[in-house]
């Protein structure tokens, strides 16, 4: 897992870096209602595509100390960060989707442990998908991160980050 925090110079680690600056995170699949829940929790605005037609897509948010879900009537204009639960095949349509929007950066999570068993919080790639999907994000001039739980990532950062 990559540290959060500071690094040893001083200066904020590209996890947290990619945090502090996102606001608005669409969200591509994810390995458990534990990710949108705490990503709207941490006040977040929280945008999962799918439903029922394709280019759906719904608002997570924060109200009364409640995770509540709507619809949303307009199309997706803007986000700052994508975070996926796909495979590597699907990595060259979600880098698109990125640029599209306008985000900086793509967090990938496998929810697989490092012996290959499915883990909610697991963050485990074979190297060379791992390489494999940095090139691919880092080639299009977004941060990649893959490696870190975003919820333990979020919630290392505390209220208000």
């Amino acid at each position: 897992m990559a540290a959060l925090g500071l690094d040893d110079g001083g200066a904020m680690t590209e996890v947290e870096r990619i945090l502090r600056t996102a606001h608005r995170v669409l969200l591509v699949d994810w390995p458990s209602r534990e990710v949108p829940q705490a990503l709207a929790e941490a006040g977040y605005s929280v945008v999962v595509q799918g439903g029922p037609e394709p280019g759906a897509y719904s608002s997570w948010y924060l109200a009364d100390g409640e995770v509540r879900r709507h619809e949303l009537d307009e199309p997706l204009d803007h986000v700052d960060l994508i975070y996926a639960h796909r495979p590597l095949a699907e990595v060259p349509g979600i880098v698109r989707t990125a640029l599209r929007l306008g985000a900086t950066a793509v967090w990938r999570q496998s929810g697989r442990d490092s012996t290959g068993s499915r883990d909610p919080a697991g963050s485990w790639l074979p190297a060379t998908e791992s390489q494999q999907g940095r090139r691919l994000v880092e080639a299009a001039g977004l941060d990649y991160v893959d490696d870190t739980y975003i919820v333990d990532a979020v919630r290392a950062l505390g209220p208000g980050s």
